[in-house]
C-alpha cells in the first residue's frame, strides 16, 4: 500500500505517511472486535465479515501496483493467507468456547478411500479383516453350491461349485484358524444360516412400531380391610379402596422376569414414575404399584420398591395417615407403625398398626 499511494494516488510527504496504512488499521481493529464479539457473544458478527472485506480491498489494491502477473498473484495472496490463519484461530476458540463440532463434510479422503475398498471403515485390524472375507467366501460358495444343486444343475458345474467351496474351505481353515476357533466356526455358521434363508425374509409380519400397545386386564380387588370396630360405610370404603396397596390383593399374580435395561431406560421410567407420583399426591390420591407400573411401563416389583419408598414423604405419609384414621383404610407393606401416645400412661409395648398391615388391641 505504501507504493500504491505513492505510484498510483500521488501521495508524497507526511500524508502519505498518514493514510498509506489506514486499510491495515481497519483490518486490525475490526479483528480485535471480532474477537471480543467471540467471545461475548459466541460469534463473531459483522466485523468479521469486515476483515475478509478489507483484507481482499487491500490484496485488489495491492495488485493493482504490480509490475508482472507473478508479482500481481503474490501481492493477492499474502493478505488473504493472513486472513485465513486469522479465521483458522477464531475457529478454535469459537469451538472451546460454544463446544459446538464443526460439519461433517460428505466428501472427505477418508470417504473416498473407504468407498473404493483402500480403507476399513470401522477400527478391526487387518488379521481381522481377512478372516471376514475369507469366512463369507466360504458362505458364498456354499450358498452357490446349494443353489445348484436345488436347481439340478448338471454334474460338471456340480464339481466346479464344490471345488470351489472346497478351496475355500481350506483357505479359511488355513489362514483363520477355523478349526479351533469357536468365535470363527460361530460365525461361519451364522452367515451361512443367513444366507440360507434370504426368502424367509419375504414371509416374515414385523409388528408396525406406531400401533398402540394392547391394554392388559386388570386383576379384580378385594374389598378394603376395616381396622377395629364395625364394618365402615361402603360408598367411604370404595371411595378409598385405591389406598391399598397391592400386597393387600388375594390373587396371586405370577410376574415374569423383569426386563434389563440400561442406565438411561431406567432413569426416563424413574423420572416418569416420579412425575406421575406427585401429580396423583397433588390430587390428595396416593396411586398403588400396579397403577404406576401401567402408567409408566415400570416392572411391578420396581414399582414397588419405588412407592415403599415415596410413600414414607411427609404428603403420602399424612394421606394415608388421614384414611386410616377417617376410613380404617390400612396400607400395608413397609409403613411406619402408627403408635398411640397417651399423656401419663404408659407407652404400649407394641403398634397399633404393624408393619404388615395388622392391628394390634391397645392397652
Amino acid at each position: 500500500m505504501w507504493n500504491f499511494s505513492g505510484d498510483v494516488l500521488g501521495f508524497d510527504g507526511p500524508l502519505r505517511l498518514l493514510l498509506f496504512a489506514f486499510i491495515e488499521v481497519a483490518v486490525i481493529t475490526s479483528a480485535v472486535r471480532a474477537r471480543r464479539n467471540m467471545r461475548e457473544n459466541y460469534s463473531a458478527g459483522i466485523d468479521g465479515v469486515a476483515v475478509w472485506a478489507l483484507t481482499g480491498l487491500t490484496a485488489v489494491l495491492s495488485s493493482m501496483d504490480s509490475n508482472s502477473l507473478p508479482e500481481a498473484v503474490f501481492r493477492l495472496a499474502a493478505p488473504l493467507v493472513a486472513a485465513w490463519l486469522w479465521e483458522r484461530g477464531m475457529a478454535i476458540e469459537r469451538h472451546r468456547i460454544t463446544g459446538r463440532a464443526r460439519i461433517h463434510w460428505r466428501i472427505t479422503p477418508e470417504r473416498m478411500m473407504v468407498r473404493l475398498g483402500l480403507a476399513e471403515a470401522s477400527d478391526r485390524t487387518a488379521s481381522e479383516v481377512d478372516a471376514h472375507r475369507r469366512l463369507t467366501r466360504v458362505a458364498l460358495a456354499a450358498k452357490r453350491a446349494r443353489a445348484l444343486r436345488e436347481a439340478g444343475a448338471s454334474e460338471r458345474k456340480m464339481r466346479i461349485a464344490l471345488a470351489k467351496l472346497d478351496q475355500a474351505m481350506d483357505r479359511a481353515v488355513e489362514h483363520t484358524g477355523l478349526a479351533a476357533d469357536p468365535a470363527r466356526q460361530e460365525a461361519l455358521l451364522s452367515q451361512i444360516g443367513a444366507l440360507y434363508n434370504t426368502s424367509a425374509l419375504i414371509d416374515l409380519t414385523p409388528p408396525v412400531p406406531w400401533a398402540p400397545e394392547p391394554e392388559q386386564a386388570k386383576p379384580r380387588e378385594q374389598p378394603a380391610l376395616v381396622a377395629g370396630g364395625p364394618a365402615r360405610p361402603a360408598r367411604a370404603a370404595e371411595g378409598a379402596a385405591s389406598l391399598i396397596d397391592d400386597e393387600d390383593e388375594e390373587i396371586e399374580v405370577v410376574e415374569a422376569a423383569p426386563p434389563v435395561l440400561d442406565p438411561s431406560q431406567r432413569a426416563a421410567l424413574y423420572r416418569a414414575a416420579r412425575e406421575y407420583w406427585d401429580k396423583q399426591i397433588e390430587r390428595k390420591f396416593v396411586p398403588r404399584a400396579a397403577d404406576i407400573a401401567h402408567e409408566t411401563g415400570l416392572p411391578l416389583a420396581t414399582a414397588r420398591e419405588y412407592r415403599a419408598l415415596w410413600k414414607l414423604e411427609p404428603k403420602a405419609h399424612a394421606l394415608i395417615e388421614a384414611a386410616y384414621n377417617e376410613h380404617g383404610i390400612i396400607d400395608t407393606g413397609t409403613f411406619p407403625a402408627i403408635i398411640r401416645e397417651e399423656a401419663g400412661a404408659e407407652q404400649p409395648s407394641g403398634p397399633i398398626l404393624t408393619v404388615n398391615g395388622s392391628s394390634s388391641s391397645a392397652r
